[in-house]
């Protein structure tokens, strides 16, 4: 599926009512920064920047420095303690920060200046179909009722989205496509001040070229200003006015700007390059540094998971297994067998199905038709559906990364996270303290230990999430874009931790449009289009 680009101009494609999106705001930070609720150290610190009307800027830099939060900060979603957001009391053990000024057209920053697109579109889907979805923000704003749903249609439409019923389930579409949703949403609002989080973090590759030409477009026809979080500087470079990095000198101190410029005269300074390069921004033609597997070794362990004819669904699914094949297959005719130390990484194009047929090969959603077997290898002397085991099974045999990340958390600090699935396998305390010490080093979660899971930024969340998978050692993982939101380093480290489980004997499935990533771990690629999953080799 491929985007259409919005008209030039602020007509209609269908001839509606003229879009009503004046000039961009002007954004403007003096000596700004912000401590989270809950901690006395600032994530941001001294930001001096302003962003003229009209212009589109890249903001980029390490997982964790802040950069939602400074897009939350101008979206004003954020409530500090003080009305103002100023002159706060530096003591207070609670509540959100913020020192210096932050303003958009001279003013507090508000949900009505702004639009913004989170990282995680789930938080953003608000009503049970997509057109309410898209219209619900304009409709918030006060927009005239007769425009807003000529908009509606024209916004879906420019994403991706315009073939599908406006009475469609919401809950019916994939990741992607909810960041498609969260598009159409912005656009619609027609806001002063675009904030996009990582818009295309779910997307396959032609989607994310095609989303970034819809922004980019359209923003240069209405005159908005755009600032985009992105950890992938070659889909943005070349689109945009303005490079701004963000940094911290070392983990757990406030970020600060660490570049800020014209991307091109940026880059072309060697100096600069090894700055960011060095702070985890995946520069142009500098490879994450990861080892790169074999491609297509294919190991001689023992088969853990075996799929027959195996037909999956979105749809819930009653436990007789007649009744289940009422419910239409998102994919069907599945045959995969997934080996003790092998990687395979189910690819292609958003809303085909490739969670469906992850959740079902990891035994939290119930198969359509067919076989599916986690065999005596997995298991240890027994062999079973993945479905039929029981929770104490399953954790200890498959480990389950969802694509939402948080949608698996469960306590209230980092570290108890870490360890509530070895506790639940009955680990004796020392070996659970062993495990999680070493998976806060390894994940780079140390300094953030103590924190709520929810505080983290999304890169942190996926992180935390891929630890809780590995902390009871299972046989087999199921991950669900496991190096979404990740700089280059932490994509690295997270790439070796990962080969580190290939080589002990642990089988991967990865549902995933990282091509780099596929091709580190020497995976061999399924594709999973048109309700059919065929493999198509080594990545």
């Amino acid at each position: 599926m491929t985007f259409s680009v919005m008209p030039s101009g602020d007509s209609l494609p269908d001839g509606g009512t003229r879009w009503s999106a004046a000039a961009g705001a002007a954004v403007v930070a003096e000596d700004f920064g912000l401590t989270p609720a809950g901690s006395q150290v600032p994530v941001l610190d001294g930001l001096d920047f302003r962003v003229e009307p009209g212009r589109i800027v890249l903001l980029t830099g390490p997982s964790g420095a802040g950069k939602s939060t400074l897009l939350h900060a101008l979206a004003g979603v954020l409530e500090p303690e003080e009305a103002d957001g100023n002159n706060v009391d530096p003591e207070a053990p609670h509540g959100i920060r913020m020192s210096g000024s932050l303003t958009v057209d001279g003013k507090q920053p508000s949900a009505g200046r702004a639009g913004l697109v989170q990282q995680d579109p789930e938080t953003q889907v608000v009503m049970a179909r997509m057109g309410d979805d898209v219209a619900f923000g304009a409709e918030n704003l006060g927009t005239d009722p007769a425009a807003i749903w000529p908009r509606v249609r024209a916004s879906l439409a420019a994403v991706g989205l315009g073939t599908q019923p406006l009475n469609h389930s919401t809950n019916a579409l994939s990741g992607g496509q909810k960041q498609r949703l969260a598009v159409a949403g912005l656009l619609t609002m027609g806001p002063r001040l675009w904030l996009l989080d990582e818009p295309t973090a779910n997307l396959d590759p032609e989607g994310a070229e095609e989303l970034r030409r819809v922004v980019v477009s359209t923003a240069r026809d209405l005159g908005a200003t755009v600032m985009v979080v992105e950890h992938r500087l070659d889909l943005w470079l070349g689109h945009v006015d303005r490079l701004m990095v963000l940094a911290a000198a070392e983990p757990g101190e406030p970020a600060g700007l660490v570049a800020d410029g014209n991307p091109a005269e940026l880059l072309g300074r060697t100096e600069v390059v090894e700055t960011l390069v060095s702070a985890g921004v995946r520069v142009p033609g500098r490879v994450p540094g990861a080892a790169v597997r074999p491609l297509g070794s294919r190991p001689d362990g023992d088969v853990l998971l075996s799929a027959r004819d195996l037909s999956a669904t979105r749809a819930a699914l009653p436990r007789r297994a007649g009744k289940r094949t009422k419910v239409s297959a998102a994919v069907e005719h599945v045959d995969l067998d997934v080996r003790a130390g092998e990687a395979v990484c189910l690819v292609g194009s958003n809303g085909q199905g490739k969670t469906a047929l992850a959740l079902t090969l990891a035994g939290l959603q119930r198969k359509r038709s067919g076989d599916l077997t986690a065999t005596e290898a997995l298991l240890g002397g027994t062999s079973r559906e993945p479905e039929r085991l029981k929770p104490k099974e399953l954790v200890q045999s498959i480990g389950m990364v969802f694509q939402d990340p948080e949608h698996q958390f469960l306590t209230r600090n980092v570290r108890a996270e870490l360890a509530f699935g070895p506790r639940r396998v009955g680990l004796d305390q020392a070996e659970i303290e062993a495990r999680v010490e070493s998976l806060l080093r390894r994940l780079h979660l140390e300094h953030v230990a103590e924190l709520n899971p929810y505080q983290l930024s999304g890169g942190q969340q996926r992180r935390l999430s891929v630890g809780t998978a590995l902390a009871t050692r299972p046989r087999l993982l199921v991950l669900d874009e496991p190096t979404f939101g990740q700089d280059a380093n932490t994509w690295g480290d997270l790439v070796r931790l990962l080969g580190e489980e290939l080589d002990r004997g642990t089988g991967i499935i990865a549902v995933t449009h990282d091509k780099e990533f596929s091709a580190a771990l020497g995976a061999r690629r399924v594709l999973v289009e048109a309700g059919r999953a065929e493999e198509v080799g080594a990545a």
